[in-house]
């Protein structure tokens, strides 16, 4: 049967759940265990599409186009498997499924009520994606890591608690560990660790029928003297079962912190781990998976040389807006042997109008554009800071400054083409002047106009590089170990109008890849004569892993820190 492990929050919301229970689940999967994730988000949306990422961070896409919680990348990133959009649940999809089979008459004209209907649903939903065989293996799952969003305590989350209730008692003591994250603040002017916050969070936990099996404390520092003792001793969790989880030199090191301090020791004895039968080619794969780690989290500790990149983006006020793009310089960075710092510039500031209104933020933008080794423009929705993000890729283009470009990136990178280069007359995006005589990107004919929630062109699609010399020789097509087609995550209402291909590609703008379907939208450009000037329409950052970088940015990464053309030879 398989194991479950469940990861709660308490006392602040963003308190690190999701990483703990990445590493969580990486530390299971170098036992040789196949371990699997589901993160439950309590908010009545019916998934995150519609989400702002100032509001809520990142909208994570999957494989199958579900627009899902960012968490779901961490997961993917750590195990090193594919989700579906099941492996998230929110409360709309819930209720949604229960009021669609109450309509049905599934219920028997019975009363729906919390409990047991929507408590069962939650139930049920768990217990089908844990069987769900992972596409890491294609074994069914040993291990089930569930993130229970929210804080405990929380209205919105009080069904999914007694969802987790009932669960323990469905699948068994020996089957289910509870993790609660909890903060332990430093107060005053001698910097004394406060326990009260958690003592309480547990407390409630409690009360709703849940207690801890293990407590992971988020702390700035390591446990002062007492301190592991007085957890244990207030909270009734073994001394042993209390984990320090504080700041690292980086998210990497978690699961090391987590493993040095007996994490694994514990759940083999909790989950009776070691009755599992575990082939010795997927043992042997878990050692060889913790050596590739800790090798690559030791590569985050070194002293290694700077490269800076420019990030030219709209919502750069969070960066939790940018997580998977920040992850893919990272892991680039990393595997180049280089520390990318991150320059994050405000779109709207790199505007020439900033030079009237607010001059001293346009210069600061400048000074950061121009000191930058690589440039960056991201996706987003909407018109403000264009102007601004075209000014910055006019920049790397004429200097000669490594550019990656990602979905609107790439619309902007040929609309300031056909501007600068080409001569053609204000060329627009349908999505900001559809009115525009000139529109060089355009809405795409099967998107539905009318509603917003999951109507983009979404998830896995495969992209197939055009078959000529110019290609053949093009950086992006090396970076992808010249495979002819290759599959990548999409998120986009608008593509380059095919109308302007022929002039672009006149001037040296060349479209190397193409959807493999029809042969019609341009997915890879990348620019004649430049050192690296790439734009792709899909998103290579939703499928970077720490020990597989993401090839357009390790192609970024590579070029800014003059390594490219080493890198081929």
């Amino acid at each position: 049967m398989t194991k479950f492990v469940i990861v709660s929050g308490g006392v602040i919301s963003g308190i690190g759940k999701g990483i703990i229970a990445s590493s969580t689940g990486m530390l299971l999967e170098t036992l040789g265990l196949t371990v699997t994730a589901i993160k439950i988000d309590p908010y009545l949306n019916i998934d995150a599409g519609t989400l702002s990422p100032l509001d809520h961070g990142e909208v994570f896409t999957l494989d199958d186009g579900g627009e899902v919680d960012l968490d779901l990348g961490n997961y993917e990133r750590y195990l090193d498997v594919t989700l579906t959009r099941d492996n998230n649940i929110t409360t709309g999809k819930i209720y949604r499924s229960v009021i669609e089979r109450e309509r049905k008459g599934d219920y028997l004209g019975k009363t729906v009520q919390v409990v047991p209907h929507i408590t069962n649903e939650v139930q049920d939903w768990v217990e089908r994606v844990a069987k769900v065989p992972t596409s890491k293996n294609g074994l069914t799952p040993d291990v089930c890591i569930i993130e229970l969003g929210g804080t405990v305590g929380d209205i919105e989350s009080a069904p999914f608690v007694e969802a987790m209730r009932q669960f323990h008692n469905r699948v068994g003591s020996e089957n289910f560990c509870l993790i609660h994250v909890s903060l332990i603040p430093v107060v005053g002017a001698v910097g004394e660790q406060k326990t009260k916050p958690t003592q309480s969070s547990v407390r409630d936990l409690r009360g709703l029928g849940l207690s801890p099996d293990i407590l992971a404390c988020r702390s700035a520092q390591p446990f002062e003297q007492g301190i592991r003792e007085k957890l244990s001793m207030f909270c009734q969790v073994p001394e042993k079962n209390v984990f320090s989880v504080h700041d690292c030199s980086s998210l990497y090191h978690v699961p090391i912190l987590l493993k040095d301090q007996g994490l694994l020791d514990v759940l083999t004895e909790k989950l009776q781990l070691g009755k599992l039968e575990i082939p010795a080619q997927l043992a042997d794969s878990g050692v060889e998976l913790w050596r590739q780690w800790t090798k690559f989290a030791s590569l985050k500790a070194r002293e290694l040389e700077k490269v800076r990149i420019a990030v030219v983006g709209k919502y750069t006020y969070l960066s939790d807006s940018y997580l998977s793009l920040i992850k893919a310089l990272e892991h680039a960075a990393l595997n180049a042997e280089r520390h990318v710092e991150i320059l994050w510039i405000e779109s709207t500031d790199m505007d020439a109008s900033m030079l009237d209104s607010n001059p001293l933020k346009y210069h600061d933008a400048m000074k950061k554009l121009t000191s930058a080794d690589g440039i960056l423009v991201p996706g987003g929705f909407g018109d403000r800071g264009i102007e601004g993000k075209i000014a910055a890729i006019k920049w790397a283009r004429e200097h000669k400054v490594p550019y990656l470009g990602v979905c609107l990136g790439l619309q902007l990178a040929a609309i300031e083409f056909l501007r600068n280069v080409c001569g053609v007359s204000d060329p627009q995006s349908e999505e900001f002047n559809p009115n525009a005589e000139n529109l060089a990107a355009i809405f795409m004919p099967e998107i539905d106009r009318e509603h917003m929630g999951g109507t983009m062109r979404l998830g896995s699609k495969p992209t197939q590089f055009i078959d000529d010399e110019y290609t053949y020789s093009s950086s992006i097509y090396k970076l992808y170990g010249s495979q002819p087609v290759v599959y990548e995550r999409h998120r986009h209402r608008y593509e380059v109008n095919p109308k302007f291909v022929p002039m672009l590609e006149e001037g040296g703008f060349k479209f190397v890849g193409r959807d493999a379907d029809t042969g019609q939208r341009m997915e890879i450009f990348e620019l004649k004569n430049h050192p690296y000037f790439v734009g792709t329409q899909y998103h290579p950052e939703y499928i970077t892993k720490p020990l597989k970088p993401s090839p357009p940015f390790l192609g970024l990464i590579l070029a800014a820190s003059k390594q490219l053309d080493s890198y081929f030879n």
